[in-house]
């Protein structure tokens, strides 16, 4: 048998044990909101040092966890050093989601399996890939023991947040600086390249007054018709901007959430409104930002008496490729297509996700993981949540694979 043979009957072996695995995760809440997702952090490094895995434990101080408007997180790293000089391999998959919302005919936090499918909140985004990637180190300690380089195991809790006291945190706090990192993912195609994200609220301010006075008041609320009109007459021309990254289509802007006033018969003082804007490779943050901030305060002034405030929620930059991934993106690509038996794509997609942070500190990475070909079909941030089996099997081996690949 080759090496690759071997790891792949490793895996296959003990594949029971990695869906107990994943089951035991799924049934300990991330809801984030609320966010208290140490729990899960201990839970995990519990399962992990059953396997004789250390898992660090790197609690964020509650402070800037309470500041951050979430109640409690535990990053944890497992480092596993080999010698020599070969690479420091960081493997990351986020533990927090949100919360499972209405509609779902499996318990969210069951892991219920039926037809081949694990049902549950995180079942697919992310915490498959707790399984995969630490199923895939113990393969490759099991049957292909590195003579170089490291692996490293990030098990982080702020993905929803924006990652900043995620994979930001381990990064700024200086506990780890690896060379190359594979980000949880799906398992048909290697993403290189994501778009950026600017959430901002608008509110607009008026003047309250009865409605049998109108003239009396300033109505918030046709301020901020104005200015959603404006913003969706942008919209629209972002249509024209078109990337060039293969999977990513053009920018776009989404309002999700408005509120104001305060009675049916009272002009509205005050309207707020939460927008998103999702901004392509080659676009500049800062630029589309003083662009949004632009339209926002021209459209607000052409409504007398109006005034508005607008607060940035997050940025989060777009994920560029960085020439040092190829290694990692030609070793997906040959395991995924023997194990598949399919081509595994290199390309963009339209989501954000806290591994733009690895890139941002110059760590060149992939997005590659177990999961189905898109989002929909994973049902992820929606009823019944699923992760195919099979998928998080082969999953498993590719990466098993291509750790081995780079770290002999």
């Amino acid at each position: 048998m080759t090496d690759y043979a071997r790891l792949d009957a490793w895996v296959d072996a003990h594949f029971d044990e990695e869906v107990r695995f994943l089951q035991a995760l799924v049934r300990v809440p991330t809801d984030t909101p609320p966010g208290n997702n140490a729990p899960h952090a201990e839970r995990t490094a519990q399962l992990l040092q059953d396997f004789g895995l250390h898992a660090e434990a790197h609690p964020v101080p509650a402070q800037a966890v309470a500041d951050y408007g979430m109640q409690s997180i535990t990053n944890l790293i497992v480092r596993r050093e080999y010698g020599g000089a070969g690479p420091r391999i960081a493997l990351n998959a986020h533990g927090d989601v949100v919360p499972p919302g209405d509609g779902w005919k499996h318990d969210p936090y069951g892991a219920e399996i039926e037809d081949g499918c694990l049902y549950g909140r995180a079942a697919a985004v992310s915490k498959s890939d707790f399984a995969s990637f630490t199923f895939a180190l113990r393969a490759l300690e099991a049957v292909a023991m590195p003579s170089r380089g490291a692996v490293e195991l990030h098990f982080t809790y702020d993905e929803e947040f924006g990652g900043l006291l995620g994979p930001g945190w381990l990064l700024e706090q200086g506990l780890t600086r690896p060379d190359l990192m594979i980000a949880a993912g799906f398992s048909y195609e290697v993403v290189t390249a994501h778009n950026g994200c600017l959430q901002m609220e608008v509110t607009v301010h008026g003047k309250m007054a009865h409605a049998a006075i109108p003239s009396s008041g300033v109505d918030a609320l046709q301020g901020a018709v104005a200015i959603l009109n404006a913003l969706y007459a942008q919209n629209a021309l972002y249509r024209a901007i078109t990337s060039q990254v293969p999977g990513i289509s053009h920018p776009y802007l989404n309002v999700g959430r408005i509120e104001g006033g305060t009675n049916t018969n009272v002009v509205p003082g005050k309207v707020s409104f939460k927008l998103d804007r999702r901004m392509i490779p080659e676009e500049n943050a800062a630029e589309v930002e003083a662009d949004i901030r632009r339209i926002i305060e021209e459209a607000a002034a052409s409504c007398a008496g109006v005034r508005v405030e607008i607060k940035r929620l997050l940025l989060a930059n777009s994920m560029r490729p960085l020439a040092g991934a190829q290694p990692l993106v030609q070793a997906i690509q040959q395991h995924g297509e023997a194990v598949f038996g399919e081509p595994i794509p290199a390309m963009g997609t339209p989501l954000y996700t806290d591994v733009r942070l690895y890139a941002e500190a110059g760590i060149p990475g992939v997005i590659y993981g177990a999961g189905p070909r898109t989002v929909l079909e994973s049902h992820a941030k929606r009823n019944d949540e699923r992760i195919n089996l099979e998928d998080l099997r082969r999953a498993t081996k590719v990466i098993a694979r291509t750790l081995a690949d780079l770290l002999h």
